[in-house]
């Protein structure tokens, strides 16, 4: 179990590594057509003008904190909304054959949290 949450972490900090240093960097490449639904949804994100460069920012730091042991279990609590929104993001607003992608990214930080869900008993107990 060990080297399976090792690698786990460090796949999903690759992922968000790679998200975020592209979008700092401009290095994403021209994106593809959207929809209706997706225009509407990225218009309001860019909107806030800051809303998404913190989105980036916090995928950032948790996917260094990923990297780093001993700060993961608190990388995955952060991280996890921002995830949630990518794969629901994903099954409602983009294309079909981007699903696994996210779905993939869900799972792993589920099993993050499920492999660290001891760390996280003295919050909600007495």
């Amino acid at each position: 179990m060990k080297i399976a949450v090792i690698i786990v972490r460090v796949l999903l900090a690759a992922m968000y590594l790679f998200a975020s240093v592209s979008y700092f960097l401009n290095l994403m490449p021209k994106a593809p057509e959207m929809t209706a639904a997706q225009t509407s949804f990225m218009t309001g994100l860019m909107a806030s003008v800051y809303l998404f460069p913190l989105i980036k920012i916090t995928e950032l730091l948790c996917g260094v904190m990923l990297l780093i042991g001993r700060t993961a279990p608190l990388a995955s609590i952060i991280i996890f909304p921002v995830t949630l929104n990518i794969f629901l993001y994903t099954a409602f607003l983009a294309q079909p054959k981007d699903l696994p992608m996210s779905a993939v990214m869900l799972l792993f930080n589920l099993f993050l949290l499920y492999a660290y869900r001891a760390k996280y008993l003295p919050i909600v107990s007495k």
